[in-house]
């Protein structure tokens, strides 16, 4: 125990090192499931992993002989979205679409429609979602809304020419390019599991293979054999997440706006943080397969909780105090900002602060879950 509690050995931390990282390299397992796939996933996340709809199909009920309901069906038909619009000439044979999930909506014009608009008293479109796909649905209707609102700005310009259309515009992200969106917080999230198995699989790979008991009886030391177990993680997930960094910028070409200094301290912070947690894992489990399934039982509600498909401000209060805990959390929010708005270096350190504390406090956790099992 005096040898555990000993002085730092830098000849043994580099040959600790050396060693960790050569299992890492050689052993099959390793390789598979740290390197090749958060390349792979970033390419495929890039663009799989969206909310825009595309490709849909939309049913028109017309029965309105007038200009507008024309042009409002020729600008369905032309938008993006919209793979094919399906005319029927009832009301049975549009729900029956619907029914069907032959369409996600359905629009059904009266036969005033375009009187209405003419004469300045607005239109009004019956339009009917499929909410089996409530996201996709909802995403839509959106879409249907704004090209409606287009044809009763324009019909409503040219009954009062003095009035004109709201100007929108969108910060930081003027053509909602959703991929701007996505691919800069997969970078967070792939080198958050990266990190979290190359850790996770530190200890429990020495007790599978049954060399952690030659490790018990080596005179290295309890911090040494922590920094030996980190620096291989620290070091392959900060490459992994600069070269996703380097992917986002120049394979996707979005723009990197803020300081890539400050980014790229970001990250090794974020990294230590995530290894203290990789190491706790790793700690408790007596096999690496026990280890893999740890570190996706802990990513995936990282990933859930730190508002990177749905807002953080928008769970229960009691999720929202949790999701301060989890790194990814505070990362997710320096890398965005980095990328598109070019995040002030205040309002990074106000997040820096919290992936310091976290790093604290599972790199002391792991300190004391190595030690239990050392002794």
């Amino acid at each position: 125990m005096a040898q555990r509690a000993g002085r730092l050995s830098f000849a043994r931390l580099r040959a600790q090192f050396t060693k960790e990282v050569l299992c890492t390299l050689r052993d099959p397992r390793s390789r598979m499931v740290v390197f090749m796939p958060p390349l792979l996933q970033l390419l495929v996340f890039a663009f799989a992993a969206t909310l825009e709809v595309r490709n849909v199909d939309v049913a028109v009920h017309n029965q309105d002989a007038g200009r507008w309901s024309h042009e409002l069906i020729r600008r369905l038909e032309g938008a993006g979205f919209i793979a094919q619009v399906r005319s029927v000439g009832s009301a049975g044979a549009l729900r029956d679409l619907l029914d069907r999930g032959k369409a996600i909506a359905a629009l059904e014009i009266p036969a005033d429609f375009s009187r209405g608009l003419a004469a300045g008293d607005g239109g009004r479109v019956l339009a009917l979602i499929d909410g089996r796909r409530s996201n996709s649905g909802q995403i839509v209707a959106g879409y249907l809304s704004a090209i409606a609102a287009e044809v009763g700005a324009e019909a409503g310009a040219e009954a009062a020419p003095e009035t004109a259309p709201a100007a929108v515009r969108h910060w930081f992200n003027p053509n909602l390019v959703y991929r701007w969106f996505t691919v800069p917080g997969l970078t967070g999230i792939l080198a958050l599991f990266s990190a979290l198995l190359i850790t996770a699989l530190s200890i429990a790979r020495e007790r599978e293979l049954g060399t952690f008991d030659q490790l018990l009886v080596s005179p290295t030391s309890t911090p040494e054999i922590i920094i030996s177990k980190s620096l291989p993680a620290l070091a392959i997930g900060s490459l992994l997440g600069l070269l996703m960094i380097a992917a986002a910028a120049g394979l996707f070409g979005i723009p990197l706006t803020g300081s890539f200094g400050l980014l790229a301290a970001s990250l090794v912070l974020f990294i230590l943080s995530v290894v203290g947690i990789g190491l706790m894992i790793s700690a408790v489990s007596a096999t690496q397969q026990q280890a893999i399934l740890g570190a996706f039982a802990v990513g995936v509600p990282s990933v859930l909780m730190s508002g990177f498909a749905t807002p953080v401000e928008n769970m229960p209060v009691l999720l929202q105090w949790l999701a301060q805990g989890i790194p990814l959390t505070h990362f997710l929010v320096i890398v965005e900002g980095s990328f598109l708005k070019a995040m002030p270096p205040g309002d990074i350190f106000m997040n820096l602060w919290p992936l310091a504390v976290i790093a604290a406090v599972t790199l002391t956790l792991a300190t004391m879950f190595v030690r239990g099992r050392l002794q």
